[in-house]
């Protein structure tokens, strides 16, 4: 059980961490079209990342994701999920990442022990895709997907962010795709994080528009699947597949979070809505190997964890941290 625990009551059981803020893509609700990357000496190193891993597992959180940016890119990731898969108490080791890079990896993160896999996926079609990740090739996200089928992966979920007007039309093509491919999908309502000029309120696409574009064709069956996560999912009558809704604008899920995030700068996030924040890197750069002073700063820091976010649909961005540096 977790000893993390906020005035409001909440567990915090999940960690999301984040290994850098640089990514080969720039998608255009993610990061600006020119963006500045961190100095290597506000990165924190492997052993740094393990540490604050460490500390969180030690007050009960049994889950962590691996974020960016794209921590592919990070070529000494495989190092870093040796060392959080020894960690007594964790129970599920999974990543976020946009798959460009799965083809060369999947086998080598799933040999070091990584147990589930999130991948990026807003449109199949060719120059869409490069649109919205401004330089991507979907054909190599797609060999990465059937790369890490191969390589054993058995939990495989696509994320996709519906714009209105950019890719609605694609929603069943997306399904039918996981359909095919045996991997469950959710769709994830864009969040205002940060400053980007592409950003109209007029393109939010709410989950529920989504949920009907869907249910016009395959009619949708709550499911009981929960995975620690905000999304609610649901099934098809035909299919074994999940489809999941994550609804930040539409349908805040603050009353029940279970998360906070560390990003690579070692920040430690207590809500993706809000600013606030608690420097670990200070921590553990001025106490190296006192993990109890560690475990301290995040107890005491908890505690600020607000109740809830507020995201509006109007053009007003409430968070200036780009999402790169959030850490998924």
């Amino acid at each position: 059980m977790s000893l993390i625990v906020d005035k409001f009551n909440r567990k915090v059981e999940y960690l999301r961490l984040s290994v850098t803020d640089r990514c080969d893509f720039r998608c255009v609700y993610c990061m600006s079209e020119d963006p500045s990357f961190l100095p290597k000496d506000h990165v924190l190193s492997l052993e740094e990342l393990a540490w604050i891993a460490q500390a969180f597992t030690e007050l009960g959180v049994k889950k962590i994701r691996l974020t960016g940016g794209e921590p592919l890119v990070r070529t000494d990731c495989d190092k870093l999920i040796d060392l959080l898969g020894k960690l007594p108490g964790l129970d599920d080791l999974s990543m976020t990442t946009n798959g460009s890079r799965l083809s060369k990896l999947a086998q080598p993160m799933h040999d070091a022990g990584l147990k589930r896999l999130n991948i990026s996926l807003d449109t199949l079609n060719p120059e869409l895709f490069t649109e919205m990740t401004r330089n991507g090739k979907v054909d190599r996200v797609i060999a990465g997907i059937d790369a890490a089928k191969a390589a054993g992966f058995k939990h495989i979920k696509i994320n996709a962010v519906i714009l209105r007007g950019k890719n609605d039309h694609e929603v069943i093509d997306l399904i039918d795709f996981c359909r095919e491919r045996e991997l469950d999908i959710a769709f994830i309502e864009e969040m205002p994080l940060g400053v980007i000029d592409e950003r109209k309120r007029s393109r939010h696409c709410s989950s529920e528009e989504v949920r009907g574009i869907i249910e016009d064709t395959y009619p949708l069956i709550p499911s009981s699947k929960r995975t620690g996560g905000p999304a609610r999912y649901f099934k098809m009558a035909d299919s074994d597949i999940h489809i999941g809704f994550i609804s930040p604008h539409s349908n805040n899920f603050c009353h029940e979070c279970n998360r906070v995030r560390v990003t690579v700068e070692g920040r430690l996030l207590l809500c993706l809505g809000n600013e606030n924040s608690v420097d670990l890197k200070a921590i553990v750069r001025e106490f190296p190997g006192d993990i109890g002073k560690l475990k301290e700063a995040i107890m005491d820091g908890i505690q600020h964890k607000p109740k809830e976010h507020y995201f509006g649909t109007d053009d007003d961005v409430q968070i200036l941290r780009f999402m790169n540096s959030t850490g998924g």
